[in-house]
């Protein structure tokens, strides 16, 4: 079972989250909510979560396809529910950008596999509601 130990290090909300493998983030909250934006903000972490998760099996995916992955990027904007609280992700709109000598429909495909059937945070985010969207761009390698 992963391990994740959080101590308070800046503030009154300023944490470092650290894994059982030693891997740290930083968080901390707006600095309305009494933040010193010391860190990320834990909801937006998630969002970083799908990005990673996703990022991980779509180069997986096209390595074994035999594709030139030179550069990934993901460029991903959330939307959250508006007066509720706890106010969860409702719509996730994602852009995949990727560079080098990659066939689009292996990209499609690959990008498919991953939000609708392998990517556990985006399985996670729609459990709690969050409509996930993406487009996938190929770009000739720089």
């Amino acid at each position: 079972m992963p391990k994740i130990e959080l101590a308070r290090v800046n503030g009154d909300c300023g944490f470092v989250a650290t894994d059982e493998n030693g891997h740290s983030v930083k968080m901390d909250s707006n600095p309305q909510s009494g933040g010193l934006d010391f860190g990320v903000r834990p909801m937006q972490m998630l969002l970083m979560g799908l990005g990673g998760c996703s990022a991980i099996d779509v180069i997986g995916i096209l390595k074994k396809q035999r594709q030139e992955v030179k550069d990934y990027k993901m460029i991903i904007n959330g939307d959250r529910e508006a007066g509720k609280e706890p106010s969860l992700w409702s719509n996730i709109d994602i852009e995949f950008h990727l560079y080098g000598n990659i066939d689009p429909d292996k990209a499609q495909k690959a990008v498919e596999l991953s939000v609708d059937k392998y990517c556990s945070v985006a399985a996670t985010l729609e459990k709690a509601g969050a409509e996930i969207k993406y487009k996938v761009f190929v770009h000739p390698a720089a």
